[in-house]
């Protein structure tokens, strides 16, 4: 699913996102989602949010 449009994503849902220092390698973390930080409906980058283990990086990959 894609993790540009912020209807796509919810509290709870799996998720793998990449950090901004990760950028370059393109480096994904999976995790679940505590707070959705984009305000926009979409983002070209990835909707930016916060994981449950309080990383924050934008959503690459929703995990169903």
């Amino acid at each position: 699913m894609d993790g540009t449009k912020r209807a796509n994503i919810k509290q709870g849902t799996k998720v793998k996102v990449v950090q901004k220092q990760d950028q370059r390698s393109g480096k994904l973390t999976e995790g679940v989602v505590k707070r959705i930080l984009t305000n926009s409906p979409t983002h070209p980058h990835g909707i930016k949010v916060m994981l449950e283990s309080g990383i924050v990086g934008r959503v690459k990959e929703i995990i169903v």
